[in-house]
C-alpha cells in the first residue's frame, strides 16, 4: 500500500453554479461527492491512505470526513441523545490527512506542501474530478517496472463534436463523437517517486503541469500507461448532466467495487 495525494483545492470556475456552494469535488452525483468515488477505487484496490491537498472552502472537507460514517452509513439516532450506532454491510477504514495548502496555490505548490506527509518513495497522485475504473495496481506495476521518475495515464477523450469526411460539399461518412485511438490525453491517475518534491517549491506560483512536468519529460524522466476503459472527467455541467443520466440508467462504470451498476 502507498498514500494517495489528491489535488482538491481549485474554484471549478467552469462548474460555477455548482462550485459556488460546494468545492468541485463534493459535487454530488448518483448520491455521493465526487471524491468519494475516486476513493473508494483506490480503497479497492487496497490503498487506503489519502492526503489531500485543500484550498477553496477547505473546511467543507473537513466537516464532510468529520461526519464521513454518518454520512455515508443508516444510523440509529434517540431523540434527544445521539448513539453513533452505524449500520452497514462494510465500513471504510481509511486514513485521511485533510492539509489547507492555500486558497489560491497552484498544483506544484500545494503538492510541495503535503511532502511532508509522505514516508515512502513512491505516491500516487490524482485530481479530484475524474472518474474511471482503471486498475490502480497494473499502473502501479507498469510505474515499479520502467524505473522512471513520473507515470501519467493516458486516456482516450470523447471529442465534443461529430466527425465529417467530405468531398467538396458530399458527405463520404459521419461518425458522431468518434474516438480517436491515436490521441491519448492525461486522466489524472499519476504515479510518482518522492524525487518529484526536488523539482517544486512551495511558492503559490509553482505550478505542476506547465514546467515542471514539462522539464521531467525533457528529461526522459516520464512514461504513458495507456488506459483503454472507461474515464471521464467533470469539467462543465454538460458533463455533470451526462453523468448524471448514466447512473439515473443505473450505468456506473467506474463503481467497479459494485459491478458498475450503484453504490
Amino acid at each position: 500500500m502507498i498514500p494517495t495525494i489528491l489535488l482538491c483545492g481549485g474554484t471549478g470556475t467552469r462548474l460555477r453554479e455548482q462550485t459556488e456552494l460546494r468545492p468541485k469535488p463534493l459535487i454530488q452525483l448518483g448520491g455521493k461527492p465526487l471524491i468519494y468515488y475516486i476513493m473508494k477505487l483506490y480503497a479497492h484496490y487496497g490503498h487506503t491512505e489519502f492526503i489531500l491537498a485543500l484550498g477553496y472552502m477547505q473546511e467543507t472537507f473537513k466537516e464532510y470526513f468529520a461526519h464521513f460514517d454518518e454520512i455515508n452509513n443508516d444510523v440509529c439516532i434517540r431523540t434527544g441523545k445521539y448513539r453513533g450506532a452505524v449500520y452497514n454491510e462494510t465500513v471504510d477504514d481509511w486514513d485521511v490527512i485533510l492539509s489547507d495548502t492555500g486558497r489560491d496555490t497552484f498544483k506544484g505548490g500545494r503538492l510541495k506542501r503535503v511532502e511532508k506527509y509522505v514516508k515512502g518513495d513512491t505516491f500516487f497522485l490524482s485530481y479530484g474530478d475524474g472518474l474511471s475504473d482503471i486498475n490502480l495496481n497494473e499502473l502501479l506495476a507498469f510505474h515499479l517496472a520502467h524505473g522512471k521518475m513520473i507515470t501519467i495515464t493516458g486516456v482516450h477523450p470523447m471529442p465534443r463534436f461529430g466527425e465529417l469526411h467530405h468531398e467538396g460539399s458530399k458527405v463520404i461518412s459521419f461518425a458522431e463523437k468518434p474516438v480517436d485511438d491515436n490521441y491519448l490525453v492525461s486522466g489524472g491517475f499519476m504515479v510518482m517517486n518522492r524525487k518529484i518534491f526536488d523539482y517544486l517549491t512551495p511558492d503559490s506560483w509553482c505550478d505542476l503541469e506547465v514546467g515542471t512536468l514539462e522539464l521531467l519529460a525533457a528529461k526522459d524522466e516520464m512514461r504513458v500507461y495507456e488506459h483503454k476503459g472507461f474515464w471521464r472527467a467533470i469539467d462543465t455541467l454538460k458533463d455533470l448532466g451526462d453523468m448524471q443520466f448514466m447512473c439515473d440508467k443505473g450505468e456506473m462504470p467506474w463503481v467497479i467495487w459494485k459491478g458498475g451498476s450503484n453504490v
